[in-house]
């Protein structure tokens, strides 16, 4: 088991029928060989699971990845839950190139993103 670097960029959607790659997440996660997230090496290596959101025209924001129950999410102040990001059934989902996952952003909009690079962390 490995620690990964996963970008995730803002899919298709209304307003934007191309995607883009000015919006998404870049972070860092324990997968399992076939690409889900391994719970157990994630407690092992928690603070490593870090997260860095991008969204032009807005200054970055640092965070972690957080598991809670079957759930995972972002959290950028573990002092205030508002600002959590929760992945839609990310337990079901593989982190594989060209998969879509839906996070719930700040403004509470579930957004799709894609897939568009796993790497093992330098």
């Amino acid at each position: 088991m490995a620690l990964k670097r996963i970008r995730m960029e803002l899919a298709r959607m209304e307003g934007f029928p191309d995607g883009s790659p000015d919006f998404g997440y870049e972070f860092v996660a324990p997968l399992t060989a076939d690409g889900h997230l391994d719970a157990g090496e994630w407690h092992a290596e928690k603070d490593k699971c870090t997260v860095r959101r991008f969204w032009r025209g807005q200054p970055d924001e640092f965070g972690k990845l957080r598991h809670l129950g079957h759930g995972w999410r972002f959290d950028y102040d573990p002092s205030d839950a508002d600002d959590d990001e929760p992945f839609f059934k990310l337990d079901r989902h593989a982190l594989v190139e060209g998969a879509y996952v839906s996070v719930t952003e700040h403004d509470h909009i579930q957004r799709p993103f894609k897939v568009v690079d796993v790497a093992p962390l330098a």
